[in-house]
């Protein structure tokens, strides 16, 4: 079995489309969907009908390390897929996932494009094909086997932003074998949205360099929220 974790924060537009989709192009799959909501969540997404494989969880902290990771302890799948509530992904990605997860790689990642059409969001979103500087975030969906995120550690709770990277920094460390799965999910453009395309790659540069050099998480956090305007409160 395949186990889908979805972290969520008042994500209830998004997972209102997200959730039935995932559930019609899983429908012959083993496939389970876990939502793992915030302790601070205040819509009503668990209330979104017409759901059969989907499962929701309140998780009593914050943070989505803290929901991933919890999500993880309740799962059934040997394989668990890391996916952002925001984030869509192609219809034949589950087949990519157990297709690269049987062969020689225990992890991976996807390519992405973004839901708005842009030359300049285009050229960002080329990157993420690539093995290279920004590789690991999580909008591009971290799959791995079970039995190697627990031997990795699972996520550090301790790491109050840019998780994934931290994740991804380890499996560097341990050799582990990934691959850059080449068919598009599509991400959400709501952050370039509210802030300029330059304003948007300046700080995601800064970040990243920051957190590379061991800035503490929770200065990198508080720094993420004064550079830039965030329309969400999920990341």
């Amino acid at each position: 079995m395949t186990s889908i974790i979805i972290p969520s924060h008042n994500e209830e537009k998004n997972l209102t489309y997200l959730l039935p989709y995932l559930e019609q192009i899983t429908k012959t799959k083993q496939v389970e969907i876990i939502v793992v909501l915030s302790a601070g969540n205040k819509d009503h997404s668990n209330q979104i009908p017409f759901l059969e494989k989907t499962i929701f969880l309140k998780c009593p902290k914050n943070g989505r390390a803290d929901q991933m990771n919890y999500g993880v302890s309740t799962s059934k799948g040997n394989k668990l897929v890391f996916l952002h509530a925001d984030v869509k992904p192609p219809v034949d990605f589950i087949d990519n996932i157990q297709d690269t997860l049987n062969s020689d790689f225990d992890a991976g990642f996807f390519s992405y494009k973004f839901d708005k059409e842009s030359f300049l969001l285009n050229i960002n979103a080329s990157f993420t094909a690539k093995d290279g500087f920004f590789t690991g975030g999580g909008d591009q969906c971290l799959f791995i086997n079970k039995d190697v995120f627990f031997a990795l550690g699972k996520f550090d709770e301790q790491q109050v932003i840019m998780e994934d990277f931290e994740f991804f920094q380890r499996m560097k460390k341990n050799n582990i074998p990934y691959k850059i799965i080449k068919n598009d999910l599509v991400v959400s453009a709501r952050k370039y949205e509210s802030n300029s395309y330059l304003k948007v790659n300046v700080c995601n540069l800064l970040l990243v360099l920051l957190f590379k050099s061991g800035y503490p998480s929770k200065k990198l956090k508080g720094l993420h929220y004064k550079l830039l305007k965030v329309p969400y409160t999920s990341k």
